[in-house]
């Protein structure tokens, strides 16, 4: 195939571009800037809704990475701007670019987040369940309903929505120091579920959605296994050899990063991928142990 991906120098694109070439479909990446003069770059601007109708002309899918990091610092009302125009506005961008194509692509895979169902307790929740509250929700809702004006006849829309992905360079570099040095434990509580994903399923995920055409709409890219704060801690812990018992309170949490602490770390989704599930696909990393020694080696 050949896959034209916005934010492929990002923590799930620097994984997913060698994956997909490798297994010998050809990827165009978009950039802001002048292309280095390397192959298979393409420019764009996301904010100016700029971008070569030719490039997405005859490609066969789209993968839309693009987005500011939600974890890189507290919620500021210029961070959440920020936030939110970095999604949107490259979603918009990429919609139009397809919407107006005579031979559009036959697939956008949109990665969103499990921050679409906000905090649900107990509650099982699967692509059938409503959204809910809070600054993610809207966003994740906002950024979705950006990505579905590109459906058609001609191209299906999949949502991917994303547990913690489990790789370095992510949400598990921030949490090993701690560990090494003995003070890794549970957040808050420690009941909260904590929906992850391994980064070979986010790439394989991905790779799969382009060739099953039956898929469109939600999908919950996360892992079967289902863990709760302190269970992941735990886990951790026993991979790195150090002890789990240090739990960091609520308090301390807000404290350091605001609301950010409530829908990341205290937030509750016990999520399952009940779309993967019904089609088939095979997980490759389906316990977090697993995942956790792959992304480490």
């Amino acid at each position: 195939m050949r896959i034209v991906i916005s934010g492929a120098s990002g923590l799930i694109g620097s994984a997913l571009v060698p994956w997909l070439e490798t297994a010998g479909h050809t990827v165009v990446r978009l950039v802001r800037n002048s292309p280095s003069g390397a192959p298979g770059e393409a420019v764009w601007d996301p904010a100016t809704g700029s971008l070569d109708p030719a490039i997405i002309e005859g490609v066969d899918a789209v993968i839309n990475l693009n987005g500011r990091s939600i974890g890189g610092s507290r919620w500021s009302s210029a961070v959440r701007e920020a936030l939110r125009s970095s999604r949107i506005d490259s979603t918009r961008t990429l919609a139009g670019a397809i919407r107006s194509s005579d031979n559009p692509p036959g697939v956008l895979v949109n990665a969103s987040a499990v921050g679409y169902y906000g905090d649900r307790g107990e509650e099982i929740l699967d692509e059938s369940s409503p959204i809910g509250e809070g600054f993610l929700a809207e966003l994740s809702g906002d950024w979705e309903e950006a990505a579905v004006t590109a459906r058609s006849e001609r191209t299906r829309v999949a949502l991917l929505r994303l547990g913690v992905v489990v790789a370095r360079g992510g949400a598990l570099d921030k949490m090993l120091t701690p560990f090494k040095f003995g003070l890794g434990g549970p957040i808050g509580s420690g009941r909260q579920f904590w929906p992850w994903i391994g980064i070979e399923d986010v790439c394989g995920i991905m790779e799969f959605l382009l060739v099953h055409k039956e898929i469109d709409g939600p999908v919950n890219a996360v892992a079967p296994q289902e863990l709760r704060c302190s269970e992941f801690a735990r886990t951790l812990g026993r991979v790195l050899h150090r002890p789990a018992v240090m739990p960091l309170p609520a308090f301390a949490a807000r404290l350091a990063l605001g609301e950010m602490a409530d829908s990341l770390l205290l937030a509750s989704q016990r999520v399952r991928p009940h779309t993967l599930e019904e089609v088939g696909y095979q997980f490759r990393n389906p316990t977090l142990d697993d995942a956790i020694r792959k992304a480490l080696a």
